[in-house]
């Protein structure tokens, strides 16, 4: 196929394809963009990648071109005609119709020769995280994964201690990964135009972490810490043994009236240590 998004397009249409907004379907169709995501990914021939949620194919075929292979999952099965219009040249493109969510990736790529895992995807909002925790639970050594979310979804990822933005999903995703934002989008280079602007966040992969004794612990007493974000430590911890959750904040120079706004990861991690498993 000569590339263009002109072409895309006519794929689309041709194919009659119905844009369904259940699964927030917004297409990329502007090439410089989808050039400059895949350059700033550092994506190579070693890299194999998994795309969730290719759509019409436009950033599919493209990363293609500089990927080992690239492996998709698209829950739409209705986009099947265009995507074989779009990915007929590209042998080393597979696409597998199902919910990435009950997907068995480990089983998939098990047998799959690479150096680098990434994921890749145009995601809508409400399936960004839950694609992500699946990646940490199911323990899939993914070294980078790169997102084009709704630009406020992306802000609260990269969200830094004290900002309107951080909370415990920002707590989260940065003790596993560091994040970091490759670049703005404006909502005009989607079919059809969504209400918003986008941003691109690139998750790479730490390679050392603070250590935990007890992830669950861990997690459980971030959640619990911004239960009632406009209100302090001491109150959203009131069942646990405050006398140890103040020693380690003033140990840190915070104390019992901060809110966990202001908090950073490492001072919940210590907290954590401290805790043991007592509030499993």
């Amino acid at each position: 196929m000569q590339y263009s998004p002109k072409k895309i397009i006519q794929i689309l249409e041709k194919n009659h394809f119905n844009l369904k907004k259940k699964f927030g379907q917004n297409f990329i169709i502007d090439e410089n963009i989808i050039n400059n995501i895949i350059s700033k990914s550092n994506i190579d021939s070693n890299t194999l990648v998994i795309e969730v949620g290719p759509g019409a194919g436009a950033l599919t075929y493209k990363l293609a071109d500089v990927a080992k292979k690239v492996i998709c999952y698209e829950i739409d099965e209705t986009l099947k005609d265009v995507l074989s219009d779009v990915l007929f040249d590209k042998d080393n493109v597979e696409v597998i119709y199902q919910d990435f969510l009950k997907a068995n990736v480990s089983d998939k790529i098990k047998d799959e020769k690479y150096d680098r895992l990434y994921v890749v995807g145009n995601l809508p909002y409400y399936i960004t995280t839950p694609i992500i925790i699946k990646l940490i639970e199911d323990k899939i050594n993914v070294d980078k994964i790169i997102v084009m979310v709704q630009k406020e979804v992306g802000e609260r990822f990269k969200a830094k201690p004290g900002s309107k933005d951080y909370s415990s999903l920002s707590i989260f995703l940065n003790y596993y990964f560091e994040v970091t934002k490759i670049m703005d989008i404006s909502r005009n280079i989607f079919i059809p135009k969504p209400n918003v602007d986008s941003i691109v966040v690139l998750f790479s992969k730490k390679e050392s972490k603070q250590e935990l004794k007890n992830e669950n612990t861990f997690f459980k007493l971030i959640r619990d810490s911004f239960k009632q974000k406009r209100k302090t430590i001491k109150n959203n911890l009131n069942l646990y043994n405050l006398s140890t959750i103040e020693k380690i904040l003033n140990k840190h120079g915070f104390d019992l009236s901060t809110r966990a706004e202001r908090i950073p990861i490492e001072v919940f991690i210590d907290m954590a240590n401290e805790i043991g498993d007592r509030n499993d």
